[in-house]
């Protein structure tokens, strides 16, 4: 390892060590952030555009590496090849036996995406390169339009801090008392037969923000807490009496950067779950926000969350933990992956509102982000008043779904749907 030590060569954050071993076929670890234009996109000028963006961002364009103890990253003079849309959403990225980048860029139509594997930025880091990326294609696209030069981006964190890993960071800042984090029991799981070869199912809801805004703060809480627990009373609904034993547990990130000092386009997110155990189908939604309402002043404090960095940063620093052979880990991870998947339903995760420069945004429709899942898994994001609600499965059934988008349109929150015909490839 010691030769590999030098400026193309860093460390997995603490965050990213679990998705190496715990990425496959059925969940790839790729989420994909898209931006749709009211114009078709140029491939050329995209092309242009990655590369500039890779100019602010040159740590993207690395592979993953497996050494004795650790995974890590080591900079590739590999270039991604835009192109248009050829393959299913959240395609594996990483493959243990080829050394590719972590992250395509595609288009198609009006729409850019980018996809990215989970162990290079978590979603935060991925909204940013995105934004970067239509910026410099919006401004080689209408030049014209800018004759006294381009709109300033808010976004100029220097190199050092898009590269920073914050865990490491923060776990001294924050040093405290280790704690164990126990598993609290079964969670209901969704089953059911499941889409041939690992095809996933992608079902967007269009919103109103401003209108789901007004319906969250009539109901006392936030965005996040309104649509967590209309999904949980929509799992509800498809739950038979006798599930009602288990509780339904939402996993649902959260950005550290909100709560400690970071501009790092690396893994910085820590994860809570929030759950209500249902009695019957007709639990009321207020009883659930104020559920989730609890959960979420519990855990997401400063001390709180410093006492999960600095939890899971112990055990990275911890010098037995550090001389156990790589393969011993990957089983280790792997099975405590498992165990952990049990106490948990399914994920919300709420990007939140997206901002452009004032000058570019006429040109901008919406932004959109989605994961890929091998079970119930939400994402959200706004961009001006436009809301994306996108849901994945990788099962045939999407009820749950359904009778998600059906309760917001009983609240007077109607939804323009789309998706996508994954049995037809």
């Amino acid at each position: 390892m010691s030769k590999r030590r030098g400026p193309g060569w860093s460390r997995l954050d603490n965050a990213a060590k679990i998705f190496p071993p715990t990425s496959n076929k059925s969940d790839p670890k790729v989420f994909r952030f898209s931006c749709e234009l009211y114009e078709p996109v140029d491939p050329v000028l995209l092309s242009q555009a990655t590369d500039r963006t890779l100019e602010l961002f040159p740590h993207f364009c690395s592979t993953l590496r497996r050494g004795i103890f650790w995974y890590f990253l080591e900079s590739s003079p590999l270039r991604p090849q835009v192109h248009e849309e050829n393959t299913p959403p959240c395609t594996p990225l990483y493959d243990p036996f080829r050394r590719g980048l972590l992250f395509s860029v595609s288009y198609y139509r009006c729409r850019i995406h980018f996809e990215v594997y989970h162990a290079l930025t978590d979603g935060t880091g991925a909204l940013q390169f995105l934004r970067v990326l239509v910026y410099h294609y919006l401004l080689l696209a209408h030049a014209e339009d800018f004759p006294d030069g381009p709109p300033p981006m808010d976004y100029d964190a220097s190199a050092a801090q898009r590269e920073d890993d914050s865990f490491r960071r923060h776990y001294k800042a924050v040093r405290q008392q280790l704690r164990a984090y126990r598993l609290r029991g079964r969670a209901y799981q969704l089953a059911g037969p499941k889409l041939p070869e690992h095809r996933l199912r992608v079902l967007s809801g269009e919103l109103s923000a401003k209108a789901v805004i007004a319906a969250a703060r009539e109901k006392q809480t936030t965005m996040t807490g309104f649509l967590a627990a209309v999904l949980m009373c929509a799992v509800n609904e498809e739950m038979a009496a006798r599930d009602r034993k288990r509780p339904v547990v939402l996993t649902i990130p959260v950005n550290l950067r909100k709560y400690f000092p970071s501009e790092s386009t690396r893994n910085f997110f820590a994860i809570i779950n929030v759950g209500y155990r249902f009695s019957g189908p007709n639990d009321s939604l207020e009883e659930v926000i104020n559920a989730i309402r609890r959960g979420f002043s519990s855990q997401l404090t400063y001390e709180k969350l410093g006492q999960r960095i600095t939890g899971l940063g112990a055990l990275e620093h911890n010098s037995f933990l550090k001389i156990i052979p790589l393969p011993v880990k990957d089983f280790s991870l792997m099975l405590a992956d498992r165990i952990s998947k049990r106490s948990v339903t399914g994920a919300f995760s709420n990007v939140g509102r997206v901002e452009m420069p004032a000058p570019l945004c006429k040109y901008i429709r919406l932004f959109d982000v989605f994961n890929s899942t091998n079970r119930l898994q939400l994402c959200a994001c706004s961009f001006g008043d436009r809301l994306m609600l996108s849901a994945t499965s990788p099962f045939l059934n999407t009820d749950v779904y359904r009778r998600f988008f059906r309760k917001l349109a009983g609240l007077g929150l109607e939804a323009v749907i789309y998706s996508n015909q994954p049995e037809e490839g």
